[in-house]
């Protein structure tokens, strides 16, 4: 079946339903499917984006047009 056909049906369905039920299950699928990249990251990972996030805090980070000057 057409992609584009698909949604549209799925759309009338979803238009036409009182059933809130449905209403939530279609919320519960669209959220499971909204995954926020940092969960899928180690915990070394993590702990490197930390580090370097307190590291810009304290000041200690060189500016990207500073840093591109020293490799010209």
């Amino acid at each position: 079946m057409d992609i584009q056909l698909e949604k549209i049906e799925l759309i009338k369905l979803l238009a036409e339903t009182e059933n809130p039920t449905i209403l939530k299950s279609i919320r519960k699928i669209f959220k499971k499917e909204q995954k926020d990249w940092w969960d899928d990251l180690t915990d070394e990972q993590k702990a490197q984006i930390e580090e370097g996030e307190r590291q810009i805090e304290r000041g200690e980070f060189v500016e990207y047009e500073e840093m591109m000057k020293k490799f010209r």
